[in-house]
């Protein structure tokens, strides 16, 4: 029989660990670039930019549109590998304290 109070109890120190490897991810870094290096960018694990930097050699008028889809491409490379370091950070946070149940996924709790 399951005891629910040592289940409850496991409960709440999952939600602890939960918490404390999302106040983690602000200091996670991935970095994704685009053009060659010309346009690179830095997210968090929050999955929030924190720095971008664009080549000054493509920053002329006509050239408006690449320079917007660099960036665009650039963020969004930094944000998929961001995605996948927090959720190997809320995997090794959670270690130990769930069951390796396969298909569980937990990143859905990370907010």
């Amino acid at each position: 029989m399951i005891d629910m109070m040592k289940m409850m109890g496991k409960m709440k120190e999952v939600q602890a660990r939960l918490k404390e490897a999302q106040d983690k991810l602000v200091h996670v870094k991935a970095s994704g670039e685009s053009g060659a290096g010309l346009v690179k960018a830095v997210v968090n694990g929050k999955k929030q930019l924190v720095s971008l930097d664009i080549d000054p050699s493509i920053l002329k008028e006509d050239d408006k549109v690449m320079v917007q889809d660099l960036v665009v491409a650039a963020v969004n490379k930094a944000t998929e590998e961001a995605e996948i370091l927090a959720k190997e950070e809320l995997k090794k946070s959670t270690e130990g304290l769930i069951p390796n149940i396969p298909g569980l996924d937990l990143s859905g709790m990370m907010g």
